[in-house]
């Protein structure tokens, strides 16, 4: 059994031992810290680079972005358009039969704000509808180009729904339902959170199943309707008319050329067809 000298130097090293293990701890706990502390810096200057890269693809670019936005009407159309501008993009789908072209609108200087009266003559009867500029105004402004154009006069209503959703559908010249102006754009003013989605004299953009297809196809609701969802962008309602719509819708429906029995209702057994459509701002 060793002595008190024996036992005091044991006890003096096994403290020098535990001194230098406390001292090896704290040192590569500072040592972490620091680590932990470079790679939080480094993840905080990726973050700040991503952020600024992200805010100069969505809403900078000027030119550049434009210039895409022509080659690559499906990367870019969806981007939300800065104020007072708007995107149309070149349709590279080939026309159908009986398609008409008249340009492409402006996409500076668009109007966003007040409202508009349209008057849509056909041989059924004079339907009347406000468009709203404010909430959707680069379809507005598509509308109004097109309707001053002449683009849907003599043009038939090709489309009509009478089960589960109700609507009157125009504004395809080749009478198909695939046809489009030559240009594309993308959807605005959702009726996310509605219910229904779609009231009874809502006016909204018919399209594709991508949200990039609007055209100049558009749908008068006659009847409370969902559809498939608020996928459709809504841009006026009626003020006078909608009974012409009703009666249209009386009628009934015939099938389309290619559709077999118990398909999907297509054209109108009524004939429809637009005389015109002008549009003025609203009375003072």
């Amino acid at each position: 059994m060793p002595g008190k000298s024996g036992r005091d130097r044991q006890r003096a090293l096994a403290r020098a031992k535990l001194e230098r293990q406390m001292a090896r701890r704290a040192a590569a706990a500072r040592k972490r810290r620091q680590m932990q502390a470079g790679i939080g810096a480094i993840i905080a200057v990726v973050i700040v680079i991503a952020g600024g890269w992200f805010l100069i693809s969505k809403f900078g670019g000027g030119n550049k972005t434009n210039a895409n936005a022509a080659a690559t009407p499906s990367a870019s159309v969806s981007a939300s358009p800065a104020p007072g501008s708007c995107v149309y993009a070149k349709d590279t789908n080939p026309p159908p039969k009986g398609a008409r072209s008249v340009g492409v609108p402006t996409t500076t200087n668009v109007p966003h704000t007040g409202t508009q009266t349209v008057t849509m003559t056909t041989n059924q009867g004079v339907i009347e509808f406000t468009l709203e500029t404010a909430k959707a105004p680069c379809t507005v402004h598509s509308f109004t180009f097109l309707a001053g154009k002449k683009y849907y006069d003599g043009t038939p209503c090709h489309r009509l729904l009478v089960t589960g959703s109700f609507a009157l559908q125009c504004g395809d010249p080749s009478g198909t339902g695939t046809g489009t102006p030559g240009y594309e754009f993308g959807t605005e003013n959702l009726p996310t959170g509605a219910n229904p989605p779609y009231p009874a004299g809502t006016v909204a953009m018919a399209k594709g199943s991508d949200p990039n297809s609007n055209g100049s196809q558009f749908f008068i609701v006659n009847k409370d309707s969902s559809f498939d969802g608020p996928n459709y962008s809504v841009f006026g309602h009626v003020t006078k008319g909608l009974d012409v719509v009703n009666k249209i819708a009386a009628g009934g429906v015939k099938l389309g050329p290619n559709a077999a029995a118990g398909s999907e209702p297509d054209a109108p057994k009524i004939n429809v067809q637009i005389t015109s459509i002008t549009v003025t701002p609203p009375a003072s």
